[in-house]
């Protein structure tokens, strides 16, 4: 069964406690936290103050997504608050594999992310340090995007390449994805689906996670995140 990652970027930021109930209760299988800065990406969101104040309200994994220039200087800071994955870009730094090797050392997951037009092949070499490997559907930055069709074909290629080194690292998803595509995006490979408006504007939450948690029924390697 695919894993459901409900974005927070399109919650009531007026009543986060609550949404994030809803979602937990909804059966999510984790919560995907966007830090934005205003430099790496045009939005600013939320930092690591309200990370650690929602750590006192769930127990749910915090997939804490780090859209920001100098992820460096702000790992232990997102650990301390509470975060158990931290996913990078590999945009964002100019030593990759030294920020994964930080983030590991304070005993969390460690993923990294890629923007729609950055190649596959940049992960060569840090593979080894992966717990995740994020695929943006969308140019990070804004919630409510449309799903770029031209990354159908990146998860079949990345979970190829993947399958080609002997490598079961799970690829999350993330961007303009709704009951509409969550088949199509789960029979490329994806095994976590990161979705904001659809999930926090349906009228029902819990029978949309539902329904997208059995929208992969084909890929039965689900990971252990």
């Amino acid at each position: 069964m695919i894993k459901i990652a409900p974005s927070i970027l399109s919650a009531n930021f007026a009543n986060l406690e609550s949404d994030i109930k809803t979602v937990e209760e909804a059966g999510a299988d984790m919560l995907h936290i966007d830090v934005m800065d205003g430099h790496f990406v045009p939005n600013i969101t939320i930092g690591a103050p309200v990370v650690k104040s929602l750590r006192k309200v769930t127990n749910m994994i915090f997939d804490v997504h780090l859209m920001i220039d100098n992820p460096e200087k702000y790992i232990k800071d997102f650990v301390d608050a509470g975060a158990d994955i931290i996913t990078v870009h590999v945009e964002a730094t100019k030593h990759i594999h030294r920020l994964l090797q930080m983030i590991k050392q304070e005993g969390i997951k460690a993923s990294v992310a890629l923007n729609p037009a950055t190649p596959i092949y940049i992960l060569d070499y840090v593979l080894d340090e992966l717990d995740m490997i994020l695929i943006m559907s969308v140019n990070p930055g804004f919630g409510g995007q449309t799903f770029i069709p031209a990354i159908y074909e990146k998860i079949t290629k990345l979970k190829e390449y993947l399958l080609g080194r002997g490598k079961s690292i799970p690829i999350q998803v993330d961007g303009g994805i709704g009951l509409n595509n969550i088949d199509k995006v789960c029979k490329c490979g994806a095994e976590i689906i990161v979705s904001g408006s659809a999930i926090f504007n349906s009228d029902n939450i819990k029978e949309t996670i539902m329904k997208m948690k059995k929208a992969d029924e084909i890929n039965e390697d689900s990971n252990n995140l």
